[in-house]
């Protein structure tokens, strides 16, 4: 029943912030070879929701105090993509990204593994900051095995 609710809110705020984007996980290789690293791609269009900031600031709380390390040596690489902006138009429509979103990828051997995890963060990031930080955490660890 709880995971009911949390889904039904998580639908009504992706809707409100007009993200429809299903959750999807693929694979996709690229010609050029890319660096094994993570990605945490955070997605925002120029109007923004009070969620939607909470995915960011939570994300980047979350980076900074836990994987200080892995960033500066390049394993994970934050990104925070304005949509809005011209230059990013590419990007966006590589993740089909129509407002906010938030990804957490694998790149391995060329390779890129997408999981996007916009809905998980819209259910939580705002309501349930800690479960935001726990899921984003999980899936960080699972990806650097």
């Amino acid at each position: 029943m709880k995971n009911l609710f949390y889904t039904l809110i998580a639908a009504i705020l992706l809707i409100s912030c007009g993200n429809g984007a299903e959750k999807r996980t693929e694979t996709a290789s690229t010609d050029v070879k890319q660096a094994d690293r993570i990605e945490v791609l955070y997605f925002h269009g120029a109007q923004r929701c009070v969620t939607c900031k909470a995915i960011e600031s939570n994300t980047k709380a979350l980076l900074d105090s836990l994987y200080s390390n892995e960033i500066a040596s390049g394993k994970i690489v934050y990104k925070i993509i304005d949509i809005s902006q011209k230059e990013n138009e590419e990007v966006a429509d590589k993740y089909e990204v129509t407002w906010s979103s938030l990804f957490v990828n694998r790149w391995k051997n060329g390779t890129e593994e997408v999981n996007n995890m916009t809905e998980f963060g819209f259910a939580n990031a705002k309501n349930d900051p800690d479960s935001f930080k726990n899921g984003i955490k999980s899936k960080i660890d699972e990806l650097l095995k």
